[in-house]
């Protein structure tokens, strides 16, 4: 019964500290470099809800964001600057 009760213990302390962690993925982790404003910008959650905002506004088809090229990021960045 002790072990039982050891290992349920272990099991909630492991889900209550990591759960922030995996519940907010990897936003966070990604800086992005805006040449033309000289800014880092990382990229979280908010960011990521303005960037399916300029998709839908510019009619572009969902794509990840480091997956588009300079050109692109580059549109986005200027965008995302006009509508603070």
């Amino acid at each position: 019964m002790r072990k039982l009760r050891f290992w349920c213990t272990v099991v909630l302390a492991l889900a209550v500290t990591s759960g922030p962690a995996l519940l907010s993925g990897c936003y966070g982790q990604v800086r992005y470099y805006d040449a033309d404003y000289g800014l880092y910008h990382t990229w979280n959650h908010r960011e990521g809800l303005y960037y399916e905002h300029w998709e839908n506004e510019t009619h572009k088809r969902h794509e990840d964001f480091r997956d588009r090229d300079k050109q692109e990021q580059e549109e986005y960045w200027r965008w995302r600057h006009d509508h603070r």
